[in-house]
């Protein structure tokens, strides 16, 4: 609860999970992105703030949290 929904939550973990480089915190911030409604495209605007702010390990980091995102959804 608080003045941040869980999606902008799970979103902005998700954000730092990529710049400390945290698989499992990856991982986990995805799934709780899928459980909260976060959307594909809003991920992926995530994703870009990431590398925009991480340069080039969030190039390597990004599309592992869209793949791990997508693994979440077709889990479901």
């Amino acid at each position: 609860s608080g003045e941040l929904s869980s999606a902008v939550k799970e979103l902005l973990a998700t954000a730092i999970a990529i710049t400390r480089e945290c698989d499992g915190c990856i991982v986990a911030h995805t799934r709780g992105a899928v459980r909260a409604g976060v959307t594909r495209q809003q991920l992926a605007e995530v994703i870009g703030v990431a590398i925009a702010m991480n340069g080039g390990p969030g190039t390597v980091w990004g599309p592992r949290a869209l793949r791990s995102f997508d693994e979440a959804l077709a889990a479901r």
